[in-house]
């Protein structure tokens, strides 16, 4: 039976890879790395030259939880090609330490003929704490038949598929328009009328009282004043 191979058609976002538990990081796995890499810092396997400097002890470099999740995507995607990864390390790795790999399908599109998945890639530790996180993007057969294509020189299949990250949200439908004057839309509320003015709420002053009586005649003038007596003569 060939082995599994992944293929685009096969893959939706959101799909999440097996988590994957590595054993406890102890002093020779920390060895054998340093001679693998060819990184032989005091910090990662002198525990003096560690408590020296105020450590608990030799810390794991983090690029070995990287290691990790790398081994997490390629037993996942068989067939598939990485052709970029990047990571953030957030906690320290120490020894007996036991890391959880886990991670998902956050993105996939395909344009002429190159079909392309983007994983989310995390570890965690015993705690249940962050310790790396990374992101992963492969270039993977649109399905068997485009693979024997390819194999035997013929062109792929060519399949458009936009992008469909898991981040992106769907835009809103515009509202509908009403399908002849006069009649309100569905999609929005009616407009609130305007309020009726004053004068036809409430009547107006003169029509809710009676005119006053015009006002009384004038006074007639006064009496005129009496003629002054003529002066008596002298004697």
């Amino acid at each position: 039976m060939p082995p599994r191979k992944l293929y685009f058609e096969n893959v939706r976002v959101g799909d999440e890879l097996p988590a994957m538990a590595k054993s406890p990081i102890d002093r020779v796995q920390l060895a054998r790395y340093a001679a693998a890499t060819n990184d032989y810092n005091p910090l990662h396997v002198d525990e003096v030259a560690a408590r020296a400097i105020g450590m608990p002890s030799v810390v794991s470099p983090a690029t070995l939880g990287l290691g990790f999740l790398g081994q997490l995507v390629t037993d996942w995607a068989r067939g598939g090609q990485v052709k970029r990864a990047s990571a953030r390390f957030t906690r320290m790795l120490w020894p007996q330490d036991t890391l959880v790999c886990k991670g998902r399908v956050s993105d996939r599109w395909g344009e002429g003929g190159r079909y392309f998945v983007e994983l989310d890639v995390w570890a965690e530790n015993q705690k249940g704490e962050l310790v790396v996180r990374g992101n992963v993007t492969l270039k993977v057969f649109y399905s068997f038949e485009d693979e024997t294509r390819f194999r035997t020189g013929q062109p792929p299949l060519i399949v458009n598929v936009q992008r469909q990250s898991i981040l992106a949200q769907p835009p809103a439908p515009p509202p509908a328009r009403a399908a002849t004057r006069g009649k309100v839309s569905a999609a929005r509320p009616p407009a609130r009328t305007s309020k009726p003015a004053r004068a036809a709420k409430k009547p107006a002053k003169a029509a809710r009282k009676p005119a006053k009586p015009a006002k009384k005649p004038a006074k007639p003038a006064k009496k005129p004043a009496k003629a002054s007596k003529p002066a008596k003569k002298k004697k």
